[in-house]
């Protein structure tokens, strides 16, 4: 089941497979992960058998956070990635450090939603880490954060919520310092056709019931599914990253593209 991206009359954005007016997008978003937040890490971990966190992983590894830089990781309120890119970039510090050379480094964390904001918090306090992180509501249009200040801008399966994605990727470009590092891992689409019919089953029909026996929240995992087919192709959305004024744009589909992880640079 694919529903194509269309253009829609001014004033209406896409909110899964409703017309919604743009100025209520957002709303509804944030109440989806209001829904969500306790158990979105569970779920994802449920509904992927805990692929994500491979995916995640070789994010980590391309992005090869190095000591003295700063992240944004947005869309990351439950803390997973921004804690990652953390924990690697202080496996790096101590060995600088040892050899005579103190840095230091930072991860700011920005998800337009307090409640996953709050369990990451509550993670990252359960881990003991209280410095060389910062928790941010903001959205992805409007970044609280200074132009050309962050070293690499990270997002997970966030981009394709937002209301004017173009818009978004413009923010990124500019909060980016030049040289400055773009890295999107996001669902995308099949590369193997003959699996779509049997991965539309599994969005449609598991994924919600799931939803339902795990979350007590069917619509929102049947959201969730329609808004991964709302998202631009890999290619298609490879341009637009091109057209908001990065460099050396390229993707890598995963799991035969169920994810892409789309880079690039702010040149």
């Amino acid at each position: 089941m694919v529903a194509p991206m269309t253009e829609h009359p001014e004033g209406e954005a896409d909110f899964g497979f409703r017309r919604v007016a743009e100025n209520e997008k957002a709303q509804l978003v944030r109440g989806v992960f209001d829904s969500v937040a306790s158990r979105y890490d569970l779920m994802n971990d449920l509904m992927s058998a805990g692929i994500h966190r491979l995916w995640k992983a070789e994010l980590i590894d391309r992005l090869s956070p190095r000591p003295g830089e700063t992240f944004l990781d947005l869309a990351g309120g439950t803390g997973d990635v921004g804690l990652a890119i953390l924990s690697r970039m202080r496996e790096r510090r101590e060995k600088a450090e040892r050899a005579g050379s103190p840095v230091s480094g930072r991860v700011v964390i920005c998800d337009i939603n307090e409640k996953m904001l709050r369990v990451g918090r509550d993670r990252a306090v359960d881990r003991g880490v209280l410095s060389g992180i910062e928790w941010v509501c903001g959205d992805a249009e409007k970044l609280p954060i200074a132009s050309s200040s962050v070293d690499a801008y990270t997002v997970a399966f966030g981009l394709r919520n937002v209301t004017h994605l173009d818009e978004a990727l413009a923010e990124a470009r500019r909060v980016l310092k030049p040289g400055g590092r773009f890295f999107c891992l996001e669902f995308s689409q099949l590369a193997v056709k003959p699996l779509v019919p049997f991965y539309d089953f599994y969005s449609f029909t598991v994924m919600p019931l799931m939803g339902q026996l795990f979350a007590n929240d069917r619509e929102s995992y049947r959201y969730l599914a329609e808004s991964i087919r709302r998202f631009p192709p890999q290619e298609e959305f490879l341009r637009r990253i091109e057209a908001a004024g990065f460099g050396q744009a390229r993707y890598r589909n995963m799991s035969g593209g169920v994810a892409a992880l789309h880079t690039a640079w702010r040149v």
